[in-house]
């Protein structure tokens, strides 16, 4: 294994977590624009990306499943969702046995303009990925899965509230 950089593996841990808070911002504007282009607030644009997704990962979002995601009031979340339905973004239906789960499917329209507009950023982060070895990306999404297994983590702990005498 490779010598840490200077500074150590705290000073590594800062550093790439200053390149993924960048990249995250980075996302989330163009998120912001994705969601202005198509007439939407940008938590529906979010959770209409979510849908796309995961349908194009082949396990499609319930309700259930997208709140886990884009954390929101069972209430906020069908109001979202009758907004994305109502826009032609997206369609509920009932494909399982159980046909009380709802199946979340995003339209043609919102397959096109999301490809429209992601298309050439995808394309060139595409092109900046196919210079490194299949191994070391593979590499890199464990680190990050592990990275972000330790936020979870963190996240499930009960919120710690600052005493009224700090």
């Amino acid at each position: 294994m490779d010598e840490p950089a200077p500074g150590g593996i705290a000073a590594q841990r800062e550093q790439l977590a200053q390149e993924l808070r960048a990249y995250g911002a980075s996302f989330t504007e163009l998120g912001r624009r994705f969601a202005a282009q198509i007439g939407v607030h940008s938590t529906d644009a979010f959770a209409l990306l979510e849908i796309t997704s995961a349908e194009a990962g082949g396990v499609p979002l319930s309700p259930a499943l997208l709140s886990g995601r884009i954390p929101l009031s069972s209430g906020a979340m069908t109001a979202l969702l009758n907004r994305l339905e109502r826009a032609g973004y997206v369609i509920r239906s009932r494909e399982h046995t159980d046909r009380r789960i709802v199946t979340l499917r995003s339209t043609p329209q919102a397959k096109e303009r999301a490809e429209a507009f992601f298309g050439p950023v995808n394309a060139r982060q595409d092109a900046v990925l196919s210079q490194y070895p299949s191994e070391l990306l593979q590499q890199l999404e464990t680190v990050l899965t592990q990275l972000r297994s330790t936020m979870d983590t963190q996240l499930t702990r009960p919120a710690v509230t600052p005493s009224r005498d700090a």
